[in-house]
């Protein structure tokens, strides 16, 4: 299956999110079964990242939204663990500070964008600023239609610069939700995720529904793409996010530079010396 098509929102298309079946997993059958693909793909992007930096010709961006619980931290870690971290970060974008506040909603995300040959992971991003701003009245709609083109126009400039992005919308079900908070107050080793702002949030979800589909359906584009990645079996979400990231990475076409100094003089110099070793011995 190609996960890029399956699961792409194309551009100008009305996203609903309804039609989208949060518990689809395909034609695989369990994590067992997918466990060796997904292994596999965090080969490739462990091989891929390697030649990202060597090549430092582009960067790449990925964005990860869902509602709370969704997984974007469980993502990370099982798919993109396979990055080296000297060359793939990870940055969490929580409620804005007042120095945020008081520049435009851009100011603390651009500083933040991935250099050549880097890789950078968003937990939460820049659209944060058109979903939770919007479901509690923070702004208006003028003010979160304009900022969809000035997202867009973000986007644009970044690819421009050689920068690539994908974005995953992690897709659950408020069941599903429910039951992996009950998890975290069943885990001691997860107590401290959960908190009354969780459920107070469940009040507004299909506000938040709304805020989403409006947001990737504006903002899908060629150059940046939106994935809705059925999640609410975890194995399933990871294998999606991985084949989509390998296979985008693949489509880069990279190669390892070539050497910037003679390695024949380097060689025959290393001889000699060896050889001249060997005789004074």
């Amino acid at each position: 299956m190609d996960f890029r098509k399956k699961f792409a929102v194309a551009p100008g298309s009305k996203l609903k999110l309804a039609a989208i079946d949060p518990a689809y997993k395909g034609g695989e059958k369990s994590a067992e079964t997918a466990a060796q693909t997904i292994e596999r793909d965090r080969q490739k992007l462990s091989e891929m990242q390697k030649l990202l930096y060597a090549e430092r010709k582009r960067s790449l961006l990925v964005v990860l939204q869902a509602l709370d619980a969704g997984g974007k931290d469980g993502t990370i870690t099982h798919v993109m663990g396979a990055w080296n971290p000297q060359g793939a970060t990870v940055t969490s974008f929580k409620k804005p500070t007042p120095l945020e506040l008081a520049h435009d909603f851009l100011w603390r995300v651009h500083i933040h964008t991935p250099g050549r040959g880097e890789i950078e992971i968003f937990n939460r991003s820049h659209y944060e600023a058109v979903l939770v701003e919007r479901v509690h009245k923070l702004i208006d709609k003028p003010t979160w239609k304009t900022r969809y083109r000035r997202i867009r126009e973000f986007e644009a400039e970044l690819t421009d610069e050689s920068t690539h992005i994908v974005k995953f919308y992690l897709h659950i079900s408020k069941d599903e939700q429910l039951a992996r908070f009950a998890q975290r107050l069943e885990d001691r080793t997860r107590n401290w995720k959960i908190s009354e702002a969780d459920y107070k949030e469940r009040e507004h979800w299909d506000e938040y529904i709304a805020a989403y589909e409006d947001a990737i359906s504006a903002t899908s584009t060629k150059h940046a793409p939106w994935y809705v990645i059925p999640a609410n079996h975890k194995w399933f979400r990871n294998l999606a996010v991985s084949r989509i990231l390998a296979d985008t990475m693949e489509d880069f076409r990279m190669s390892y530079p070539k050497p910037s100094v003679d390695l024949q003089k380097i060689w025959r110099d290393y001889h000699a010396a060896e050889a001249k070793s060997k005789r004074t011995k």
